[in-house]
């Protein structure tokens, strides 16, 4: 298979360079790629002014996605690996982006980072959203911290969620049916129900957006379970509310508030699964969160003020039937984030601006467990943190940004970040060309530090990202090619470490540096107006012992066929490599390295407008194929499954 990835991607250099040939006699400009992009600059900025390869994901293109969850889209994106989510419903999901783990990868919506300061990690828990409710998707890989703070070391997931349409009154409801099986236990009934309505609105200086989403899913045991062993199917639930409001009361001024509440439950395979009592489940988890924002904007002559003003609540429960006491433990964790983030663009001329801000950060847990108990007043630290990036995009084609943050943590002091990136763009020819470094600073969560196997000694992770590729756009656009290379160093690395006589176990800094490096490529190539194939290949080589779960290759290719302007097919085929993983057994407390085979997974979506754009059906086929594969070791993961569709918009 590696062979063939070689081949592969000398045959896409090969493209590019016979289509450089030909265009250079056109003298064409990336003026072509108009597409604007906010995550390098907190502002609207054309992509061909950025130096950075940015990744957009539109409506129009979630749409074609259609069945498939928001953590399977990202994880088809180049240098993108979402692990779990091939396995069942209320599997927890892990974020790989160029060597880094959850609490490297950052998530934002709608501008504002999102997190849960009683995770381990602190990570942002993905499966909370449905991808109904996502209106685009920016991913920016390589360190962030200059503009987006403490979290953003190896890459940011800017999501923007729906809003008010320009009409009075507009709605959208939907709803799709689909089975869930695994690959030696096939059943084709429907197990897999997902359903929404929105309405929104824009009446003179007023705006309106409301969804309800809910999703109910069954039918897959989370562990692998023997083909002649019983298992119960663990059950997946979540609903989803959005309200969105805003008013301009002048050209310059606009208010926006939201209000958003997400809940999910789901059942888990701990130390006992339920065989004998499937309908009382023991192993049981829930999760509710509530976020409030407001977000006023202003714009005068040379700039625009923004400050986003947010919090974020989430409750966690855990319900485990522990085989010793015979009884079922409960374990519940809170935690509480403000996040409020006031920045100003002021443009010195056309070519130059800056953006200066400010951003607080608080947070807040606390647990209990039959075990421990973390109480609220210890746990918690604030962070005061101002930045400034400039902006320089010149006339001739050089385009410059850097930036600068001191961070100050209530607990660790202040640190400085930063990055410098160039990119060039040629006047005589589609090409971009980038190189960028940046560091980033990542101080432990809460629980690393107060939870009983905490350690007050740890010392923050430091990153350092260098990076160089360039991006062009060719045969009047219709071939599109891009490469970067990159380089991640990281010092102080966190990680868990059990006495292996006296079983203690704490959290240490591991020594050393740990080191990430790889390749990440997209092509794009529009045959005809009606068949467009896109595809992408990373390369990620990670020194241990940070390398688990991570494959080393990694291939997407993509197909879209539109025959006619109401229908559309896409067929996708996605490779994955080799990982390493380690099994933990729970009976004697040891921990065995396994390696994961690869796999190849291909699926299909078609969609066709019954009324243009009105309402339209949708049929998708997972893992046509029904490859057995693992993803994690010990859980399982989906076989062949279909999910049919319909969207009605109003």
């Amino acid at each position: 298979m590696n062979n063939k990835i070689v081949r592969i991607s000398a045959l896409c250099v090969l493209m590019t360079s016979c289509a450089f040939a030909q265009q250079k006699e056109k003298k064409s400009t990336l003026n072509e790629l108009s597409e604007v992009v906010i995550s390098d600059s907190k502002f609207a900025l054309k992509k061909e002014k950025s130096g950075k390869i940015i990744v957009k994901i539109t409506a129009e293109e979630l749409a074609k996605r259609s069945g498939q969850s928001l953590a399977t889209v990202l994880n088809s994106v180049a240098g993108m690996e979402i692990n779990g989510n091939q396995s069942s419903a209320g599997k927890n999901l892990g974020y790989y982006i160029r060597g880094g783990r959850n609490r490297q990868t950052l998530i934002i919506i709608d501008g504002i980072p999102v997190n849960d300061a009683s995770g381990i990690n602190i990570e942002y828990d993905l499966r909370l959203i449905p991808v109904e409710q996502v209106e685009s998707i920016e991913i920016m890989k390589g360190a962030a911290s200059t503009l987006y703070g403490s979290g953003a070391a190896a890459g940011v997931i800017n999501i923007n969620l729906k809003n008010a349409g320009k009409k009075a009154i507009a709605g959208n409801a939907y709803m799709s049916i689909g089975t869930q099986t695994t690959t030696d236990r096939v059943n084709y009934l429907p197990q897999d129900y997902n359903q929404g309505l929105s309405i929104s609105g824009n009446v003179e200086k007023f705006n309106y957006y409301a969804s309800l989403n809910s999703a109910e899913t069954t039918g897959i045991s989370e562990a692998i379970v023997p083909k002649s062993t019983a298992f119960e199917a663990d059950r997946f639930s979540r609903i989803n509310s959005l309200v969105k409001l805003g008013f301009i009361p002048t050209k310059k001024l606009s208010l926006d508030f939201f209000a958003n509440y997400d809940k999910l439950k789901n059942d888990f395979d701990g130390t006992f699964d339920n065989f004998n009592n499937p309908d009382t489940p023991l192993n049981t988890s829930s999760s509710e969160q509530l976020r409030l924002g407001f977000s006023p904007k202003y714009k005068y002559n040379k700039g625009e003020f923004i400050l986003n003003l947010s919090l974020n609540n989430v409750q966690r429960n855990y319900n485990m039937f522990n085989i010793y006491s015979d009884a079922v433990d409960v374990s519940d964790y809170k935690s509480r984030n403000v996040n409020v983030d006031g920045f100003n663009k002021y443009s010195f001329s056309k070519q130059f601006f800056i953006v200066v801000g400010t951003q607080f950060q608080f947070q807040e847990m606390e647990s209990k467990t039959p075990y421990d108990a973390i109480a609220p007043e210890n746990a918690k630290f604030n962070t005061v943190d101002p930045y400034l990036t400039a902006v320089y995009n010149s006339d001739f084609g050089l385009n410059l940004n850097v930036g600068i943050r001191d961070n100050l943590h209530s607990v660790y002091g202040d640190h400085v970040v930063y990055n410098v990136n160039p990119s060039f763009s040629f006047s005589e020819l589609p090409l971009k060309v980038m190189a960028s470094y940046s560091t980033a600073y990542i101080t432990p969560s809460l629980y690393q530090l107060y939870s009983p196997y905490g350690n007050l000694d740890l010392t923050p992770e430091e990153n350092s990202t260098v990076e160089a590729g360039f991006e062009a756009a060719l045969l009047d656009k219709k071939l599109t090619f891009n490469v970067v290379a990159f380089h991640r160093e990281e010092k102080n690395s966190i990680g868990f470490y059990t006495d292996p006589i006296t079983y203690a176990s704490n959290y240490i800094n591991i020594e050393g540096n740990n080191n990430a490096k790889g390749v990440e490529t997209m092509v794009s190539y529009a045959f005809l107006k009606e068949l467009k194939v896109n595809g992408n290949y990373t390369f990620t080589q990670v020194e241990a012992p940070l390398s688990r779960l991570i494959p080393k290759h990694k291939a997407n290719v993509s197909l879209d066929y539109q025959p006619v302007s109401r229908a559309f097919f896409n067929l996708n085929y996605q490779y994955v490599d080799q990982r390493k993983d380690a099994f933990f057994d729970g009976g004697t407390f040891a921990t065995t390295s396994v390696v994961l085979e690869s796999y190849q997974l291909f699926n299909a979506t078609a969609k066709y407008d019954l009324i243009k754009n009105r309402m339209s059906i949708f049929l998708a086929v997972n893992n046509i194929l029904n490859e057995a594969f693992v993803e994690s070791v010990g859980y399982s993961t989906r076989g062949r499954n279909l999910k049919i569709g319909l969207n009605l918009s109003f």
